[in-house]
């Protein structure tokens, strides 16, 4: 038996739809998404097979799939769709549904990385680099990794240690 409850699987495609204002139904399947992505031979199923997943109202699967964690928002997806369906909206639309319904996380690091963009603009009221990564480091464990570029980075002043003030 699934964990999911059977009703509200239906309505995946209608709440996707409201949130990202995409016109799912509109993919005929070309493909052109997901030849394009960057990102696609990491993933699972891909941008297209994603909205396809969508049509179907599979919230199981769209929910605990590590593509939404793993799509960049490049929009390279969305440039080359000849329906003009913004994907990388709808896949922002499909993490807020996997965690308000708690879904299990796929992708435990880009989750965390995404929530700490995000608490470091509203806090900050913009990014913050030096912020998001030391957060990033220290919530993942992972404190030694990227080192050899992000300390030169650093002294170069590429990565401001303090935020510049908001005017």
């Amino acid at each position: 038996a699934s964990e999911w409850d059977r009703t509200a699987t239906t309505d995946v495609a209608g709440q996707v739809r409201a949130r990202s204002g995409q016109p799912i139904e509109a993919c005929f399947h070309c493909h052109k998404c997901t030849s394009g992505c960057l990102l696609a031979e990491d993933m699972t199923y891909g941008p297209d097979q994603l909205l396809r997943l969508v049509e179907l109202g599979d919230e199981e699967r769209l929910l605990t799939s590590r593509d939404i964690w793993l799509c960049a928002g490049c929009q390279t997806c969305g440039a080359r769709c000849p329906n003009d369906i913004d994907i990388a909206a709808v896949m922002d639309s499909l993490r807020q549904l996997a965690v308000e319904r708690q879904a299990r996380i796929a992708e435990p690091d880009s989750w965390k990385f995404h929530h700490l963009f995000l608490e470091t603009v509203r806090r900050l009221g913009r990014m913050h680099e030096a912020t998001l990564l030391i957060g990033y480091k220290l919530w993942t464990g992972h404190l030694m990794s990227d080192m050899d570029s992000g300390i030169p980075m650093v002294l170069k002043g590429k990565v401001p240690l303090l935020p510049r003030a908001t005017q």
